[in-house]
């Protein structure tokens, strides 16, 4: 009696985290258009996936194997703190940049598929914005610039 009950807890703890995630994975994130404004004024527009609750930001980019060029996933947070991410179960190289709650950049870190070391802030941010890894250097986009789209 005592194995049979054991098991019904088993299949069913099982069964609510399966569909836990299975429900992270299936929903939509609103999409947004971020602007990033140089130090010398040129701009370049990102496409970002906005996950805002903390379901969102614990899921990100795992399991994606394609992230598009110029397109990303903006991570917002309640307040500004030091902000701390790794790559479990993310096949896909990304770059992240920490943003303080002004829009401005304050780190670009490249990280490792599947690596679950953190990279954190050096500082106090409230978003980051992840891209597919070498976007932000292509693009020139350095510590410094600002970026801006409809909530700030």
């Amino acid at each position: 009696m005592k194995t049979n009950l054991k098991k019904s807890i088993l299949v069913a703890a099982t069964l609510i985290t399966v569909l836990s995630c299975a429900s992270c994975k299936s929903k939509k994130l609103p999409v947004t258009e971020l602007t990033i404004t140089r130090a010398d004024g040129t701009t370049t527009i990102v496409k970002a996936e906005v996950a805002q609750k903390e379901e969102e930001r614990n899921y990100g980019f795992m399991n994606r194997k394609n992230i598009p060029d110029g397109t990303g996933m903006l991570f917002v947070f309640e307040k500004e703190q030091i902000l701390s991410f790794w790559m479990k179960n993310t096949p896909h190289p990304l770059s992240i940049a920490y943003i303080d709650s002004r829009g401005k950049i304050r780190n670009i870190y490249d990280m490792t598929p599947f690596s679950l070391t953190p990279i954190k802030s050096t500082s106090s941010v409230r978003y980051a914005l992840e891209v597919p890894q070498g976007w932000y250097k292509e693009n020139n986009i350095n510590v410094g610039d600002i970026v801006s789209w409809g909530k700030n």
